[in-house]
């Protein structure tokens, strides 16, 4: 295989841009790297496209690897063919791959590895010749012995030996797959006995179920296996049988008289005994691992946007840990994340102090300018919200102070209070106070502290503890990777939970450069990172350029222009007389405008810079420190509150998209229940996923279309509201 041009194919790009892809890859640069520091040799691809290039290239690699492995093992086995080779040549996928495998594979004791070894073989490859006039039975008196004592052992022994060479066949098994998967249907029903203890009836709609394969959405793929892995479901998989085994003896039966009346019994055997179940087994992991693929893109397309919502910068932020009995937590922060104070106030029930919790918390509020509560949306979230609505009309009312509020996701929360992150940042706070500290922080910054937790634990995907876990911690990683990269780091004040993030750098690395920082004080240059035990030139070639430096000696340092550009960029400012001092004084607003009129082409060829680079660098000269995330919509600041009993079919509502799943997206909409928004109601035009329209902190309008207090339901429409 040519897997250069395979994934030029594949991923439309020119031979020469999938060559220096490759080659870039496998000189050690990492993705970021590439698509931030070499548009020129890429075309311009984003990190996901390399991202998934990167992928294919190892599985086709892997492919190779295989197909080599397979091909010594049948040569030393002296079964080697031209046939053979130019299978293993055509071969696309593993699976293929194993298909011409299987009958050289080295296999456990079996009916026909048993028949072998009674001397069958020849009688087995006589039958399945099919000749006119063979009489089997005469010729099954030849293979008489003591281990074969009858004429109907031998050509049961032979049938055997038949039924496996069918199954083993490649063609067979390949046709057969794609008939499973075109016309075969997943079929569910109760496993007996554990209907009862459905209790919440979880599973109610898969209880007698059936859908075909070729149809099927992967949650429900990943709803069913879970169904069966808990015991509850009886899943199988049913086609036509009859067509099916037609399908299987079509490449071996021919019209020999009684030798082929055999030859189909061994078919039919063999299909119902080794071809269906294996086969069986082969769909179910596929779909499977369709179903993951499709759910580990779905917690891709979800964390990004999450992670990479704007920061609510320089705010002083009430973080509220909701609770009923052990009360609510609460931790006063600046704007840079500092804590300033905590307490506990116990308005909820059973205590309902409502009024002494007021008291304390106007008391906070007034000693620390607090301008905004972010509160989590766990457990008392809606008494909590109820009362922080009614403190900050009282606030207004009595001092005109403008307070509001944000209910913030808190999912992940407790599982860093209980890391050794959260106990290391805070060792003297218990549990519950370091949860109210990462309730305010991800609002002031949402990569910064959403970074300290487990992707699984943030809670914006779906089956995610059903899947690999190694394939999801690595595309997690990589969505974390990217993030922090394309918003780039303070390398004075990040954290090694953000740092290790950064291309080229890893947990140890980030831990050098924080007790680097500690032991000399602040970073004043880029270049000083080289002195970092560890960090040598090439991890310094990926990192530098992600790493800013505020009010260091130059002010490139603070831009995303790389070091190795740094004298390019002196060019261009030279060219156009601005000066460094320029740029810092922020001097230079005009800078494209010039390039313009000068032109891009002359530009970029006088400088000495490819025309991206030109173009990423005159951004970055224009707005030194600038980050991507501001020119995104700002979080939403609630200062009222309603209930799911004051909602009314029609009525129109502002909200913030929280997840987006293959069905639709869930959408706070400022009552405590999460309004649904189905597939069919995001917009008047058809969609083939929801990711189309939404994504994870957008804000919207949608119109109530249902509400079932009973089942606290909420079903939203967005047809026509929003001028789709």
């Amino acid at each position: 295989m040519d897997i250069i041009q395979t994934l030029t194919q594949e991923f439309q790009l020119t031979q020469t841009h999938t060559k220096n892809i490759v080659a870039l890859i496998d000189e050690g640069n990492t993705i970021p790297f590439i698509a931030r520091y070499r548009k020129e040799m890429t075309g311009s691809c984003d990190d996901q496209v390399l991202r998934e290039l990167f992928d294919r290239l190892t599985y086709l690699r892997n492919l190779e690897k295989r197909k080599e492995e397979v091909a010594k093992s049948i040569s030393e086995q002296g079964k080697m063919t031209e046939e053979i080779a130019l299978a293993l040549d055509k071969a696309t996928t593993l699976t293929e791959v194993e298909d011409v495998y299987r009958p050289y594979k080295q296999k456990r004791k079996t009916r026909a590895s048993i028949a072998i070894a009674k001397g069958l073989q020849p009688l087995a490859e006589q039958i399945l010749r099919q000749d006119k006039g063979f009489d089997v039975h005469t010729e099954a008196t030849r293979y008489l012995t003591e281990e074969v004592s009858t004429v109907q052992d031998a050509i049961d022994g032979a049938r055997d030996i038949i039924a496996e060479i069918i199954s083993d066949d490649a063609p067979t098994r390949k046709k057969l797959r794609n008939f499973f998967l075109k016309h075969g249907e997943i079929l569910s029903r109760y496993a007996k006995g554990k209907a009862e203890l459905d209790e919440k009836k979880t599973y109610e709609m898969y209880a007698d179920y059936q859908e075909p394969i070729s149809g099927i959405k992967s949650h429900r793929i990943l709803a069913l296996n879970r169904g069966e892995k808990e015991e509850f479901l009886k899943v199988d998989i049913v086609v036509d049988t009859e067509f099916a085994k037609r399908i299987t003896a079509s490449g071996f039966l021919k019209d020999g008289g009684e030798s082929s009346a055999i030859v189909k019994q061994a078919s039919d055997d063999g299909y119902d005994r080794l071809i269906a179940p294996s086969v069986e087994r082969e769909i179910r992991a596929q779909l499977f691992d369709d179903a993951s693929e499709q759910a580990i893109k779905m917690f891709e397309l979800n964390l990004k946007p999450l992670l990479m919502q704007p920061p609510l910068k320089d705010k002083i932020t009430m973080g509220w840990d909701p609770a009923f009995r052990t009360g609510c937590k609460i931790c006063v922060v600046d704007g840079t994340g500092k804590v300033l104070d905590k307490t506990v106030v116990f308005p909820t029930p059973p205590q309902n102090k409502t009024e002494e919790a007021k008291a304390v918390l106007k008391a906070l509020i007034a000693k620390y300018g607090v301008e905004v509560i972010s509160c989590g949306n766990g457990t008392a979230s809606k008494e909590s919200e109820i009362f922080i609505a009614e403190l900050i009309k009282e606030i207004r009312s009595e001092t005109g102070r403008e307070v509001g509020y944000v209910i913030v996701n808190e999912a992940g929360a407790s599982v860093y209070s209980a890391s050794a992150l959260g106990k290391e940042e805070f060792p003297d706070y218990d549990v519950t106070a370091r949860s109210a500290v990462s309730i305010a922080r991800r609002l002031q910054d949402p990569l910064a502290e959403l970074i300290k937790i487990d992707p699984k634990s943030i809670g914006v995907g779906q089956y995610q503890h059903d899947m690999n876990e190694k394939r999801l911690d690595g595309a997690l990683a990589g969505v974390l990777e990217d993030c922090v990269n394309s918003v780039g780091v303070d390398l004075n004040t990040a954290s090694v939970s953000l740092l290790k993030y950064v291309a080229g750098l890893n947990t140890s690395v980030a831990k050098n450069i924080v007790a680097y920082r500690e032991a000399n004080g602040k970073f004043q240059s880029r270049k000083q990172l080289l002195k970092v035990p560890k960090l040598g030139e090439k991890a310094y070639t990926q990192c530098a350029g992600f790493l800013r430096i505020d009010d260091g000696e130059n002010i490139l340092d603070n831009t995303a222009v790389h070091p190795e550009s740094y004298e390019k960029a002196e060019k261009l400012l030279s060219l156009f007389s601005y000066t460094k001092a320029d740029v810092r004084a922020k001097r230079i607003s005009d800078l494209a405008e010039k390039i313009k009129a000068y032109g891009q082409e002359k530009t970029a060829r006088e400088t000495g810079l490819d025309q991206e680079t030109l173009k990423d660098m005159t951004t970055e000269l224009m707005k030194p420190g600038r980050d991507i995330r501001d020119a995104l919509p700002a979080p939403m600041l609630r200062k009222d509150i309603m209930g799911m009993e004051d909602l009314k079919v029609g009525m129109e509502v502002t909200g913030t998209v929280r997840n987006v799943v293959d069905f639709g997206a869930f959408i706070d909409i400022g009552v405590h229940q999460d309004g649904l928004v189905h597939i069919s109601e995001i917009t008047d035009r058809y969609i083939k996923h929801p990711s189309e329209v939404l994504k994870v902190g957008q804000i919207v309008k949608a119109k109530i279309k249902e509400v079932d207090l009973k089942k606290k339901r909420i079903g939203l429409t967005m047809k026509t509201t929003n001028g789709r």
